[in-house]
């Protein structure tokens, strides 16, 4: 009986370790589309630092206002995690092409990506995504806030090929592949 208590209790511990860390520190989250390809391909797992920019605190919803514990800025040519401006259940990756102040031609119109000096909530990002075809970025969504950014991603930990069954679609040449 005290070995079993023992062994919950490790496991226990073990858990919430593995939670705080995954809540806290780092998340994996998996590539649907072919967006950033031939960076990502569908199916590969994707480590995301949640610190990269600082850790998110408060915002929509939350009981706290929005804002980042060290915060720092996002770099251009970072892959940056981020919450769908209108559906904060779907995470999207791309490419940071244009930082705050910047300009951006785009559609023929020159736009100026705004910045804490010209809004009050956050600074915004132009993030695009690799790929152009069916691409969810800035060219439909519009400027990113620095809210809805979740952290950098950093690894592609494993993929596998959607769709095949567990025990086939394993590709070996992109387990552990820093980006």
């Amino acid at each position: 009986m005290k070995k079993t208590l023992r062994f919950l209790l490790a496991f226990l511990i073990a858990f919430l370790l593995m939670m705080v860390v995954r809540l806290v520190g780092f998340t994996i989250y998996t590539i649907n589309g072919a967006g950033l390809e031939p960076t990502f391909q569908a199916g590969d797992r994707v480590m995301v630092n949640r610190w990269s920019y600082g850790l998110r605190v408060g915002g929509k919803g939350s009981f706290f206002d929005y804002g980042r514990i060290v915060r720092r800025p996002v770099s251009k040519g970072d892959l940056v995690a981020f919450e769908h401006p209108q559906d904060n259940s779907q995470i999207l990756i791309c490419r940071c092409t244009a930082l705050p102040g910047d300009s951006v031609n785009y559609d023929g119109q020159t736009l100026l990506v705004p910045s804490l000096e010209d809004c009050a909530d956050s600074d915004y990002y132009w993030l695009e995504s690799i790929n152009p075809v069916n691409a969810t970025d800035s060219r439909t969504l519009g400027f990113i806030s620095e809210e809805q950014i979740i952290g950098r991603a950093f690894m592609v930990v494993y993929s596998h090929e959607p769709q095949s069954p567990v025990w086939k679609g394993w590709q070996t040449n992109r387990i552990l592949l820093p980006l």
